[in-house]
């Protein structure tokens, strides 16, 4: 691999085992949806298995922000121009595209891994199912529960919305460059049960109660109080990690309907 690829501000880092990239790809399901997306496909690694799974090759979309590996890709692998978006996936809407079902697939960028999961959050309608790789340290915080030292947001608002499955750590040989940290791969398989409450509330609720997480509930969620009815909501006298992600959807539903 050429040092010619590497551009910093893209916190790039290239996969180069194969058998991982296979690995990869076969944890996707195709259980109702044909569509696949790729976020930073780099060298095309992981690509090339996308290419031969059980989907047609028209319905695999490349997300890339780099013109230079667009570029190679292009020469390289045999994929349509319209099937390869040169953008940046945190200002993507799969709407332009008039994609409604798709699995997103990648070894994200861990510099900006957790602003990838709030937009996978955002669009979570459209991705029934995402395979990624990620910064151990952030599937540590997605996987933890009530009461752990992980537990946070990201916890909360991605096990509201899917299902969490780690599938295996990945070492950092296997990257050019060597990563300096240890990487893992998730599955997120979206629930089909509906929150009972809006999910921005439930959004604004969660990041106020670890914004402030050594204050009780009833302090740190002030700004929702509307009236003396407010300190009647359950679990006010608790802290953020002490509730679970089914109690955190109570709290919410209780909050927007005081609002």
């Amino acid at each position: 691999m050429k040092q010619f690829f590497l551009k910093k501000k893209f916190d790039q880092y290239f996969l180069k085992d194969k058998n991982i990239a296979k690995k990869i790809v076969k944890n996707l399901s195709f259980k109702n949806y044909n569509t696949v997306v790729e976020l930073g496909p780099g060298l095309g690694i992981l690509t090339r298995y996308l290419l031969t799974a059980p989907c047609n090759k028209n319905k695999v979309f490349l997300i890339e922000i780099d013109d230079k590996l667009i570029f190679s890709l292009k020469k390289k692998l045999s994929i349509s121009n319209k099937n390869i978006i040169h953008k940046d996936f945190l200002k993507w809407n799969p709407e332009e595209i008039k994609l409604q079902n798709f699995a997103l697939i990648g070894n994200f960028p861990y510099s900006i891994s957790s602003k990838i999961l709030f937009h996978i959050l955002k669009y979570n309608q459209y991705i029934p199912e995402c395979i990624g790789m990620f910064q151990k340290e952030v599937v540590e915080r997605i996987i933890s529960h009530k009461g752990e030292k992980n537990y946070g947001i990201l916890s909360v608002l991605i096990q509201t919305f899917y299902d969490v499955k780690y599938l295996f750590t990945v070492k950092k040989h296997v990257f050019y460059p060597i990563s300096n940290v240890k990487s893992a791969v998730i599955s997120l398989k979206r629930k089909e049960v509906k929150t009972l409450c809006s999910k921005d509330i439930l959004f604004q609720c969660v990041k106020m109660a670890f914004g402030q997480r050594r204050k009780i509930l009833k302090n740190s969620l002030k700004p929702f109080k509307k009236g003396e009815n407010f300190y009647n909501i359950p679990f006010l006298n608790k802290r953020a990690e002490q509730l679970s992600v089914k109690e955190f959807l109570q709290l919410a539903k209780e909050i927007e309907i005081i609002k």
